[in-house]
């Protein structure tokens, strides 16, 4: 059964494109939602979405988890798989009611995610039945870099890590590269000098450039 994840919308009443936010373990929506407003004036056809994820979470009950994590939070392996593979459908089920909804086809959606919404991201996109324009991943990992050459499409991929990252290790951005390169996706890198777990402005100006070619870019 689907859960529905709830969402605050930014931007014009008829874009041409939009962009998803999956926010990180124990934040909400309205933590990323934030980024609308510098991305907004250089995208502005462009629609922002930023759902809560569909789990209250464990380690702080004011804030939700798109799956519990083991060693913080004391859930079982099982129940952390379990969980994430039904956040995979709900996600994808919302990501088919935004496209409806702006009456966009996949093409014009982007996914940026941060620390498990970039996990979250870097799972459902390469298993969507067509492509979207990219994915931009902030401070996270790829979940299950032995399989992720069973992708159905390959959308390109923007990972973006800071060097001085206590929580998602820094080393993960390599390992998720390297393990989508082989399997054929187009990635880019940029490293945020002396950042921890968060976002610099360096990182977002990079993603910025980097919706904006994939937005230009004609199917």
């Amino acid at each position: 059964m689907l859960r529905e994840l709830k969402s605050e919308r930014k931007g014009p009443q008829k874009p041409d494109s939009v962009v998803v936010f999956l926010h990180g373990y124990g934040a909400d929506g309205a933590d990323l939602l934030g980024l609308a407003d510098p991305l907004a004036p250089h995208l502005p056809g462009t629609a922002f979405y930023s759902p809560d994820a569909p789990e209250p979470c464990l380690n702080n009950p004011m804030g939700y988890q798109w799956f519990p994590i083991p060693w913080m939070d004391g859930s079982s392996e099982e129940q952390a798989r379990s969980s994430a593979e039904q956040s995979f459908k709900d996600i994808n089920a919302f990501l088919d009611k935004v496209l409806a909804d702006e009456g966009l086809t996949p093409d014009r959606l982007a996914l940026v995610g941060f620390s498990q919404g970039t996990m979250m991201a870097l799972a459902v996109a390469p298993q969507r039945d067509a492509e979207i324009a990219g994915v931009v991943g902030f401070s996270g990992r790829l979940l299950d870099p032995e399989n992720v050459d069973k992708a159905r499409v390959r959308p390109p991929i923007l990972l973006v890590h800071g060097d001085q990252d206590p929580t998602v290790p820094f080393e993960s951005m390599g390992i998720a590269g390297e393990a989508l390169q082989k399997a054929g996706f187009t990635v880019y890198g940029h490293v945020m000098k002396n950042t921890g777990h968060g976002i610099s402005p360096d990182g977002l100006s990079v993603a910025l450039a980097f919706l904006k070619e994939r937005f230009a870019a004609k199917p």
